[in-house]
């Protein structure tokens, strides 16, 4: 005579305890993953905003350069590398003239003078660049700021 074991009757008793316990688990699991996704997609971004700050004081430290070129070069780059809307880019262009130099109040490119500190920051709001839709994050920006000296 054969005798069934006790470990044979177990998987017929628990047959739903791995539907339930996937049910709990699969929703924190995906959040988690979306999140690590959200974050890394932001960093991203954070970086090519920078990056185009960067690429807008280079254009702004050559003589000849006007405002809207450097602004016209940072809003098509953040276009083509991020998908971000020219509307939503914000970009303020500062200039402090060395010592020595004539003031600059209306922060024009036009009329600086070699040595002046050009700072150009770079702000998009992380809404406008996330993959996920929700409110968790709205009102925040992610910015980049460079500066270098007029040539």
């Amino acid at each position: 005579m054969v005798r069934q074991s006790s470990k044979c009757a177990a998987p017929k008793r628990r047959r739903g305890a791995v539907a339930v316990e996937m049910a709990l688990v699969l929703p924190i699991f995906c959040t988690m993953v979306f999140g690590i996704i959200e974050f890394g997609r932001g960093f991203m971004v954070s970086q090519l905003v920078t990056n185009a700050a960067r690429e807008g004081t280079r254009r702004a430290i050559v003589d000849g350069s006007t405002n809207s070129d450097v602004t016209s070069a940072i809003q098509t780059y953040l276009n083509s590398a991020c998908g971000v809307a020219t509307a939503d880019i914000s970009i303020t262009i500062a200039v402090t003239p060395a010592t020595g130099n004539p003031a600059n109040p209306t922060n024009s490119l036009a009329s600086c003078a070699s040595k002046d500190l050009i700072t150009v920051t770079v702000s998009v709001p992380f809404n406008k660049v996330s993959l996920l839709t929700g409110n968790y994050l709205t009102g925040k920006n992610l910015t980049g700021k460079a500066s270098m000296r007029h040539e």
